[in-house]
């Protein structure tokens, strides 16, 4: 038995194409066409001699960019437990509510200090990580291991470049990260 004959349905009884199809199409296609033609800016440069030859061999071996910093939040002190936003002590902090260790220092302990001399240095530098961390925006970068075994994330804390473990170092309030700890007694 034949099959009858359909018409195609009239043009607006079709379904139309998404529009975030047709904008993610679009940014697609304005992004390659960027990419391309910057690529193919610099290669024109490069070959009509615009950019010397030295300096386009310097960018290509330049220094990284210093990350911009970008985390900011105001510190408190952390009195008992967990907290969010606070300092524990001179190479510890809650962030965001994860807990940070500082990778590259060893600061005096405070919880609890083992001497007298301890727990002077331990709040020095407590007070002086606090308010490091409060004088602007900083950034987290990653060390030779994630985490630390007590689960605490083991980063180096920077700002403009310039770590804090540095700063508490030149200040005499830390110690350079050994690999282990020393008695501050």
């Amino acid at each position: 038995m034949a099959r009858p004959y359909r018409s195609p349905p009239p043009r607006h009884a079709r379904r139309p194409r998404s529009r975030r199809r047709n904008r993610r199409d679009r940014f697609a296609l304005w992004l390659t066409l960027v990419v391309c033609g910057g690529f193919a800016g610099t290669l024109a440069a490069l070959q009509t001699g615009s950019v010397p030859r030295a300096a386009a061999e310097m960018a290509v071996h330049a220094a990284p960019a210093v990350p911009a910093d970008g985390l900011s939040v105001r510190f408190g002190f952390c009195h008992i437990g967990g907290g969010r936003n606070c300092v524990v002590d001179g190479d510890t902090f809650w962030f965001a509510g994860e807990k940070y260790r500082i990778a590259d220092i060893d600061t005096p302990e405070t919880h609890p200090p083992r001497c007298a001399e301890e727990a002077a240095l331990g709040k020095a530098a407590t007070e002086r990580l606090r308010r490091w961390l409060n004088e602007g925006a900083f950034s987290l970068e990653s060390s030779d291991r994630d985490t630390d075994r007590y689960g605490r994330k083991l980063r180096i804390v920077t700002r403009g470049g310039a770590s804090v473990g540095d700063a508490l170092v030149g200040e005499g309030l830390a110690r350079r990260w050994e690999g282990r700890r020393r008695p501050w007694c």
